[in-house]
């Protein structure tokens, strides 16, 4: 079993930046890949971001802008955000993937990017 625990959201404005931080406790040796989703009010949860095997894919939305890290020693992902705009107001929701293909979700953090 994993546990994910994310911390850094909160309130900024825009042109602002946000880093945000995912720690994974338990069974972290088969973690394949960890990854970052949002979701905005009345909307689907997407990508954001992941990495895997030393590769990251980021959504177009953010591309430039935002930037996925990992530290395996920690076992934390990590989502520094630039250049911030109202419209990536969301809950920010770390995944990560098991070797199995199973998926864990943190929590959430709620990110506020105010005009």
């Amino acid at each position: 079993q994993v546990q994910l625990v994310e911390s850094g959201g909160g309130l900024v404005q825009a042109g602002g930046s946000l880093r945000l931080s995912c720690a994974a406790s338990g069974s972290t040796f088969s973690i394949r890949a960890m990854g970052w989703y949002r979701q905005a009010p009345g909307k689907q949860r997407d990508l954001v971001a992941i990495t895997s095997s030393g590769s990251t894919n980021y959504a177009d939305s953010v591309k430039g802008r935002f930037t996925i890290s990992r530290d395996n020693a920690k076992n934390t992902v990590y989502l520094q955000m630039n250049s911030l705009k109202p419209e990536d107001t969301a809950v920010y929701y770390c995944k990560m993937l098991s070797n199995t293909y199973t998926a864990y979700w943190g929590q959430g953090t709620q990110v506020t990017v105010s005009s």
